[in-house]
Parts: structure tokens; C-alpha cells; sequence
């Protein structure tokens, strides 16, 4: 028998998404579909939420990893899964520093493959000024050669290749200059000197 229309039925799916985002409080949810529309109660949007909570018992799932948090960050959005998407969404909207530094890192990646070096400065403003860990040095190191790096991100040539080739060089040098050693097949070896005439030469 199907479950019996009810005036919560056009919410459902914005009261699935909000808490999938990390939004738990059934009286800030009920505010927020009171304010596009919803007539009833807040019993029955608690009563629909309550489904959502785990279980007395029931396993919290796991946290990602730091290094997979990371992935997330410093990819490109378009090759995110849903899933990946959702997981972020939730892990930012609990950390307004972490939504921060998303959006420095999404930024500086738009400098970076569009080429807009004169905007750095204002991003490295933006960055200090926000004070966050590990960002804030990253971008501070960047005026120790400034124009270096705006250079970089401005120019559609780098020096990678000659960088390359001057790597594959010096690997050669090292292997020449290193010392050979001695073969182990007894075959390429000189006929042994007995020890007692090693000095009567």
C-alpha cells in the first residue's frame, strides 16, 4: 500500500540535501522549509528527520583521511564524483577555515591555468590576510622571487624542457664518472697470482 500523501512531500528532497550538507538541527530545517512555503508543524518535519539520525549502535562511518580531504581540494571540481561532491560539501560547511582555503586554492588554480599573474598580488593579500595554516606561508614565499613566478604565470613557455635535459645530462656524467665494479663471472677475471710470488715482482 503506498505511504499517504502529506504536505511534507515537496520538502523532502531540500530536507535530504541540507542534511546530507551537514545540517542536523531539525528546528533550523523547519524554519528554513517554513520559509519557502511549508504549512504544517514542526513535529512533522522532526518526525521525518528523525529516520536520518543513526541508531543507538550503529557505527559512525569513518572520516576520510587528511590526504583524501586534500585530493578533494587541489583537484578540479569536474572530476569529482557525486559522492566526492557531497563529502566535501559537508566537511566545508563544518569548517569555516577549510571553506577558506578551498576557495583560495580554486582561485589560484584559475590564475594558474588562465594565466592571470597580474591577480596575484591581490591573492597573496587575500591569503596573509585570512592567516591560515600552510596556505598563508605558501603564498608568502612567492615574494621571495615575485617576478620570477608572476613571470611563470604569465609567459605561455617555461624552461621545463631544458630543465629536463640538463637533468638527463648529468645522470650520464654520474654513471661515467663513477667507478665500474668488478664482474662477478669468474670467466672475465685474470688467472689468480699465488699469494707467495705477489712481491717478487
Amino acid at each position: 500500500m503506498p505511504p499517504r500523501p502529506s504536505k511534507l512531500d515537496p520538502y523532502k528532497t531540500y530536507l535530504q540535501r541540507r542534511w546530507s550538507e551537514g545540517c542536523t538541527n531539525t528546528l533550523a530545517l523547519h524554519r528554513e522549509i517554513t520559509d519557502r512555503g511549508y504549512p504544517d508543524g514542526y513535529a512533522s518535519g522532526r518526525d521525518y528527520l528523525v529516520a536520518f539520525r543513526p541508531t543507538a549502535g550503529t557505527p559512525a562511518p569513518a572520516p576520510p583521511s587528511a590526504r583524501r580531504v586534500t585530493a578533494w581540494l587541489t583537484r578540479h571540481p569536474g572530476t569529482l564524483s557525486e559522492e566526492e561532491h557531497q563529502h566535501l560539501k559537508m566537511i566545508l560547511a563544518r569548517c569555516p577555515e577549510l571553506e577558506a582555503a578551498h576557495q583560495h586554492i580554486r582561485d589560484f588554480g584559475e590564475i594558474l591555468t588562465c594565466r592571470l599573474g597580474a591577480q596575484l598580488p591581490s591573492w597573496i593579500d587575500a591569503v596573509v590576510r585570512d592567516d591560515l595554516p600552510g596556505l598563508t606561508g605558501f603564498a608568502r614565499s612567492m615574494n621571495s622571487d615575485f617576478d620570477a613566478v608572476t613571470a611563470g604565470l604569465n609567459l605561455s613557455w617555461s624552461s621545463g624542457g631544458t630543465e629536463g635535459a640538463v637533468n638527463r645530462i648529468k645522470k650520464i656524467k654520474r654513471q661515467r664518472e663513477s667507478p665500474a665494479r668488478p664482474s662477478a663471472d669468474p670467466t672475465t677475471q685474470g688467472p689468480e697470482v699465488p699469494r707467495h710470488s705477489r712481491g717478487a715482482a
